[in-house]
């Protein structure tokens, strides 16, 4: 689903944000009342660094789904409504100043199929050097 104000903005732009991946790490991580697929994650994985991943990287989930990994997910203050104070825990700065976002990661679906709790999520990064995430 994309976002109205995007859909406003430029209403031909393609749409980078059909899928939304959460690594299952994050709600170790954060000080909030929340657990899988709460966040409006369709998928959550385990064991994968998803923010580490490039731009293009192929998710083959289950026997006949892929998706393309296209940037990171850019939360807004909506998260918020979860509980006060989890965009803050989500979005941050680094000790460089720069933006850190922990939210997951947005992708295309390049083939359907069906996709159940405990398939296995198989990575292919793209040859050369990929280019790294950002916020879609």
């Amino acid at each position: 689903m994309q976002h109205l104000s995007r859909v406003r903005r430029d209403p031909t732009q393609p749409n980078l944000r059909q899928v939304h991946l959460m690594h299952r790490e994050l709600f170790d991580e954060v000080d909030a009342d929340v657990s899988p697929g709460e966040l409006g994650e369709n998928i959550t994985t385990e064991g994968i660094d998803l923010l580490a991943l490039t731009r293009g990287t192929l998710l083959r989930l289950g026997a006949d789904a892929v998706v393309e990994v296209t940037g990171l997910r850019n939360p807004c203050l909506q998260i918020d409504r979860f509980e006060s104070g989890l965009l803050k825990q989500v979005v941050g700065t680094d000790s460089e100043g720069r933006t850190v976002r922990k939210a997951g990661v947005m992708g295309v679906v390049v083939a359907g199929g069906v996709v159940k709790p405990g398939d296995l999520v198989v990575v292919e990064i793209p040859a050369g050097v990929g280019e790294p995430l950002a916020p879609v």
